[in-house]
């Protein structure tokens, strides 16, 4: 999906452990999110569902607690292909997106 027009920002951090263990949180501005995700992709592609975000308050998305990349997640996340985003009505496919990286 090519990237989309909009005034909505986020900012956060996700954090990945040596475990493959998961945490961290985004905050979103500016949009009404109704998803939140950590993707599999490279930068510019989309790819499968890793992990699913919890939505908290109207502009938190906090990974869930336990969240656990499998050994090929993993490799992606070191080869910077995994990315977060959060959906909103206006923007099906992902309004607000970012690469996660090391």
């Amino acid at each position: 999906m090519p990237p989309v027009n909009t005034s909505a920002s986020g900012n956060g951090t996700i954090t990945v452990g040596t475990d493959r263990s998961v945490s961290g949180s985004v905050t979103t501005s500016g949009i009404s999110g109704t998803a939140g995700h950590i993707h599999e992709a490279a930068a510019g592609e989309n790819g499968p569902l890793v992990i699913p975000l919890t939505k908290t308050s109207a502009s938190v998305w906090p990974v869930p607690a336990g969240a656990k990349l499998t050994d090929a997640q993993y490799k992606s996340y070191n080869a910077d292909n995994l990315y977060v985003d959060v959906h909103s009505d206006v923007h099906k496919d992902g309004e607000v997106r970012a690469q996660l990286k090391r």
